[in-house]
């Protein structure tokens, strides 16, 4: 890619054709759980390089605001929330999660400006563990659809979070890079031969094939593309594969292969152009599967406070202090030295820089769902600057949860493009463009 090309993949800020693609999607501004209780604390986020106050008024709605006060730029992160509102520490004004002024303390009671002050306010969703913003033109705005791992009220949803120091693009690279979890992630997801998927225990994933160069096939579709890492398992080969698809739900949510207990999601959501907030969603549609929110964050090396700070969610394994790498557990077996597959990963994100330059990559066989996004996603944002519309954001719309990832044993000779597809995509069917 040119550096010109690399920006348009992977800058989000302002008007940059990324960023506005990125503004006809809802997106998650954070998890419930960081605004639960009415009057609670007012959260600071950013989002695409744009900073805004999320609070839960005295009712229970949640607003999300400009995080500066218009009257003279003070923040409202420090403000007051109280009464249905969140009232400015500096002059008192006060405003509710529509944006409206509901009071101006500073100004005489009959002020002409009174009538007329509000503040920028966004549409919001809460659902599936998040709360979700709307941050592009209010003409434009899509209904809302569930999220995958929300598919009924009792879905049992765990989630890690943590902060990123480099740009999305490279994040969801990861993300769909199945071939790097046999190298990077062997320690936490070792080979079996008693096992015939992924099997969860508490502290690994096994797997039944030792096959570290899968091949790679993808296929486009409406809302991104699917493919299938095909490797070779260690019992009777010679009948079937060990297949394990991804989803890439664009423009920036990735399903990858479930284990044996629940099912894994991800979103890899544009703080700025040099930053990223790293979602990382397990959940089971039976209560009684799934995996506990501190288990999971345990798992993962991603428990706030310990791993990850609270509020800011910047991990305490970071580049400064070479992620604690362990050289002695590396001699005594284990493959990185760095604890938890996230971490892990990051390290790897990190040391690219803050925004890849790409022009020395030397793609292989390996890569192809690597090179399909960054053609598949380059051309969906110089679409949207040309004025038509962004990559999943036209009727009819495939409801998120009737998406699903899949990893398995397939008899050799069928067709993965079948496994998982449901009657809605089915009708729509697969996109066929170059």
């Amino acid at each position: 890619m040119t550096p010109e090309q690399n920006d348009v993949l992977c800058r989000v800020e302002c008007d940059a054709p990324m960023g506005q693609l990125m503004r006809r999607h809802w997106l998650p501004a954070c998890m419930i759980e960081e605004v639960t209780e009415p009057d609670c604390a007012p959260l600071k986020v950013r989002l695409l390089g744009e900073d805004i106050v999320i609070f839960r008024d005295s009712n229970g709605r949640v607003g999300a605001l400009d995080e500066k006060c218009p009257h003279r730029r003070a923040s409202l992160v420090y403000g007051r929330n109280e009464e249905c509102g969140l009232r400015c520490l500096y002059h008192g004004w006060k405003f509710d999660v529509d944006g409206n002024a509901v009071d101006m303390s500073s100004e005489p009671v009959d002020a002409a400006l009174r009538k007329t002050m509000r503040t920028k306010a966004y549409p919001v969703q809460e659902a599936g563990g998040f709360i979700w913003l709307w941050m592009g033109d209010a003409e434009d705005i899509l209904p809302f659809l569930p999220p995958t791992w929300a598919p009924t009220a009792e879905t049992r949803i765990s989630i890690v979070k943590m902060h990123g120091a480099c740009n999305w693009a490279q994040v969801l690279e990861g993300s769909i890079d199945s071939a790097h979890s046999s190298s990077l992630h062997s320690s936490n997801m070792p080979t079996a031969a008693n096992v015939s998927g992924s099997t969860a225990t508490e502290s690994a994933w096994l797997r039944p094939s030792a096959d570290k160069s899968p091949r790679i096939e993808v296929q486009k579709t409406p809302f991104g593309f699917r493919y299938a890492a095909i490797r070779r398992p260690i019992v009777d080969a010679d009948k079937q594969d060990y297949v394990r698809m991804t989803l890439f739900v664009a423009p920036f949510t990735v399903h990858i292969p479930p284990n044996d207990q629940y099912n894994l999601s991800q979103m890899l959501v544009p703080i700025d152009d040099e930053n990223t907030m790293f979602y990382w969603v397990a959940w089971h549609p039976d209560p009684a599967k799934g995996i506990d929110q501190d288990a999971w964050r345990k798992f993962c090396g991603a428990e706030i406070g310990k791993d990850v700070e609270p509020i800011t969610f910047r991990k305490k394994r970071n580049v400064e202090n070479r992620y604690l790498q362990d050289r002695a557990a590396m001699k005594a077996g284990d493959f990185t030295g760095i604890y938890g597959i996230p971490a892990q990963d990051m390290a790897m994100w990190e040391s690219m820089g803050v925004i890849a330059d790409r022009r020395d990559d030397r793609l292989g066989s390996s890569d192809k769902a690597i090179f399909t996004f960054r053609a598949q996603m380059y051309r969906a944002a110089q679409a949207v600057a040309q004025g038509q519309p962004a990559i999943g954001a036209t009727e009819p719309r495939i409801p998120h949860v009737d998406l699903a990832s899949f990893e398995g044993m397939v008899p050799k000779g069928d067709d993965w493009r079948t496994i998982g597809v449901s009657e809605a995509e089915r009708r729509i069917g697969p996109d066929n463009a170059d």
